[in-house]
């Protein structure tokens, strides 16, 4: 897995007061040693008809007259940090749906990270394709989703692993996880710890156990919970006080986890099944980012296949006309 040297950060909206998202990629990319691209994606329609009106004004014109403030406002945010020493470049272009152009950029430039906003809620959305949703779903490279505008500082990471895979993720992807959170901890000065959130074993359908029994079954799975954690941690130096283990669901694990130890960033696995089922360490992705307050870097697997066309679909275009009577 190769370091960060190369961050994009999207912008919906690039005359907004305050950009979490851009502070904190240049905090990351200070501290990383790597270059920034600001990327501003021009995925509103335009209309037909009023193309069709423009005499004497070309589609090409009117692309490149419509590309120009875009441009001037990332001018704008790329100024003061390029007075900090960063490499920024910035960049516009048509697009469309925004989720699947910051992909396509992120792989034109060869990104290691994309930084974008995180929304404070999610409903349903499989069906209303949220960009921050779909960059997971979508992206290769890892994702560092901003929620809050704290900038960090010697921040606490807590890392998500699930040694038993007790949930079909691939086998590698929990070092991945360790990995990368160690390179960004490590860049920002702060502390690393790591948290194993595991379910008991069912009980068997229409068996009854007495108490005795049941907790005899508690403390084994608990038992095998703790040497699957010691396994996977056994070539790293965190101490036993920054390792989590918690008996529950991941979800809520996590997020109960990250704030008792004040974590700044969750470093949290993902995979997807499919357009329908994507689940994120045995539960919906939904769930664990409204659950969490912090920010949340999602790592997907090393053989991940990128998904959605290659190739940029351009300038959208739709008709305000009414139709003929």
């Amino acid at each position: 897995m190769r370091p960060i040297k190369s961050i994009l950060v999207p912008i919906r909206v690039y005359s907004a007061a305050s950009l979490p998202a851009v502070d904190k990629a240049a905090q990351l990319a200070a501290a990383l040693g790597a270059r920034v691209e600001l990327f501003h994606d021009l995925a509103d329609p335009l209309s037909v008809d009023f193309v069709a009106r423009s005499s004497g004004y070309s589609l090409k014109q009117l692309k490149s007259d419509l590309r120009r403030p875009a441009m001037a406002g990332l001018e704008r945010l790329a100024e003061p940090l390029r007075a900090r020493g960063l490499a920024v470049n910035t960049s516009a272009a048509w697009d469309f749906p925004p989720f699947e152009a910051i992909v396509r950029r992120a792989a034109a430039i060869g990104a290691d990270l994309i930084v974008a906003p995180r929304r404070d809620r999610h409903r349903l959305p499989a069906l209303l394709g949220y960009t921050d949703w779909e960059l997971l779903r979508l992206s290769p490279i890892p994702v560092l989703l901003v929620k809050t505008s704290k900038p960090y500082r010697r921040p606490t990471l807590l890392a998500a692993i699930d040694p038993s895979h007790a949930h079909a993720k691939p086998s590698g992807l929990d070092q991945r996880i360790l990995d990368r959170g160690a390179e960004v901890c490590s860049a920002l000065r702060g502390a690393l710890h790591v948290i194993y959130a595991y379910s008991p074993q069912p009980l068997p359908p229409g068996v009854t156990f007495d108490t005795g029994r049941r907790k005899q079954l508690l403390a084994q799975d608990a038992q095998a919970a703790h040497d699957a954690f010691d396994k996977a941690l056994a070539k790293t130096k965190i101490p036993a006080a920054r390792r989590h283990l918690v008996r529950g669901a991941p979800p809520a694990a996590i997020a109960a986890t990250a704030r008792k130890t004040g974590s700044a960033i969750a470093v949290i696995g993902a995979v997807s099944r499919s357009s329908l089922k994507r689940l994120f360490i045995g539960s919906t992705a939904e769930d664990v980012m409204d659950a969490l307050r912090c920010d949340l870097l999602v790592v997907k697997p090393g053989k991940f296949a990128r998904k959605g066309p290659r190739a940029r679909r351009g300038v959208r275009f739709v008709s305000v006309a009414p139709p003929p009577l």
